[in-house]
């Protein structure tokens, strides 16, 4: 089993119930232009609408078609002028960018880029890990926590080596809700919950 497949359980779950909500909180036309910083075409399949998408990534992922355009580039310093478009839109990607300052620099371009703009990332304090799939180990020091990814489904699925345990655990820099306050000064931040727990925070200025 492929620790895609492990996450894709998830998303099943998840993410067309997110989607419908995004649908619901902007308007979301097929006329609406939309920036996904960090996203893929995937999920936008799970909503009736077509929007205009543009979709940037490090590396450009696919050629252009129908509603949406691929390209390259970095979220931190994002190539579009100020509120290029409707909405700027970001899942699960701020928590991978980097440092704290990564972080702010990211944060200041999803609020310049987009006229409005709506970025979720997983919260920091949600019992299961949801990169390693392990329980509690991210509320260790990271230290502590590359000694016990064996405890999740990352680790039995990937079989990384040692380096590879270190590169992943420095990557990830979860958020809670003060920092989410931060980084998005002018956003209300929405809580995703699953079984009583908050799941996500969602920065949201509409």
């Amino acid at each position: 089993m492929h620790i895609l497949s492990v996450y894709k359980t998830f998303q099943k779950r998840f993410r067309p119930l997110r989607m419908r909500r995004f649908v619901e909180l902007f308007g979301v036309e097929d006329t609406s232009r939309i920036l996904d910083v960090g996203g893929t075409d995937d999920n936008w399949a799970y909503i009736q609408q077509k929007p205009r998408l543009t979709i940037v990534n490090l590396e450009k992922m696919a050629d252009d078609r129908d509603n949406i355009q691929f390209t390259a580039g970095d979220a931190r310093a994002l190539g579009y002028r100020d509120k290029s478009f409707e909405i700027a839109y970001s899942n699960s990607v701020i928590e991978h960018v980097g440092t704290w300052q990564d972080q702010v620099r990211f944060a200041a371009e999803i609020r310049r880029v987009g006229q409005r703009y709506y970025v979720q990332t997983p919260y920091k304090w949600f019992p299961i890990e949801p990169h390693f799939v392990a329980p509690f180990i991210h509320y260790l020091p990271k230290s502590m926590q590359r000694h016990l990814t064996w405890l999740g489904a990352w680790y039995w699925t990937v079989k990384p080596d040692r380096k590879g345990i270190d590169s992943y655990s420095d990557e990830i820099q979860l958020l809670d809700v003060q920092q989410m306050k931060a980084l998005f000064p002018d956003a209300e931040i929405l809580r995703e919950r699953f079984c009583g727990f908050t799941k996500s925070l969602i920065a949201v200025r509409r």
